[in-house]
C-alpha cells in the first residue's frame, strides 16, 4: 500500500467533506449528513498503477452524482483533497454519470484506516492513485491543475486501459 505519509486520524465527529465551486460557494456534509444519503452498492474491478488489479471488489458510499446535485457549477475539472494534505486532479466528466463515490465500507467492513478510512474517493475507472484516501472534499477548477502524484511524473489522466501511468 503507496502512501504520500502517516495514514491521518479523522474522528468521525470531525469528519466533513466539502464541494466549494470555481465561485467559491461551499458545500458541506457533516458525517451524519453524509450517512444519511442515499447508499449505493459498487461492484467493481480496480486497478494501481505499480501493474496489479483486484477483480470483483464491493464497495458501500455515496454516488458524487447525489453531492453534486445542488452543485452549480461550470468547471471543468476538480481536485480532490484528503485530510493530511495530499491531492489528485480529475476531470469533473470522470466523476460523474455514476462513475465516481465516496466510500466508506469495503467487502462488508467498514474501511480501515490504513486503506483510507473513514471515507476515501472511488473512481475506478482510473489507477487507485485517483481514489484519494482520507478524503475531504473537492475543489472545481476551470484548469487541470496536477495533484500530488501528477506534479511527480504520473499522468495527468490515468486510464488503466490506455497505460496512461507517466507523464
Amino acid at each position: 500500500m503507496l502512501t504520500a505519509g502517516p495514514a491521518p486520524d479523522i474522528p468521525l465527529e470531525d469528519w466533513e467533506f466539502f464541494i466549494t465551486t470555481e465561485g467559491g460557494q461551499r458545500h458541506t456534509w457533516s458525517w451524519d449528513s453524509f450517512m444519511a444519503l442515499p447508499q449505493a452498492e459498487v461492484h467493481t474491478d480496480i486497478h494501481c498503477v505499480t501493474s496489479w488489479s483486484r477483480l470483483g471488489t464491493s464497495w458501500r458510499g455515496v454516488s458524487l452524482d447525489t453531492l453534486f446535485e445542488d452543485v452549480d457549477t461550470r468547471s471543468s475539472f476538480a481536485t480532490a483533497h484528503s485530510y493530511g494534505g495530499y491531492t489528485t486532479n480529475v476531470p469533473l466528466d470522470d466523476l460523474l454519470g455514476g462513475r465516481a463515490w465516496v466510500a466508506w465500507e469495503f467487502d462488508g467492513e467498514r474501511l480501515d484506516r490504513a486503506h483510507g478510512g473513514p471515507a476515501r474517493l472511488l473512481v475506478p475507472h482510473l489507477y487507485f492513485w485517483k481514489s484519494a484516501k482520507w478524503v475531504h472534499g473537492i475543489e472545481l477548477t476551470q484548469d487541470d491543475v496536477p495533484g500530488f502524484w501528477e506534479s511527480n511524473g504520473y499522468h495527468l489522466h490515468g486510464d488503466p486501459w490506455r497505460e496512461e501511468r507517466y507523464s
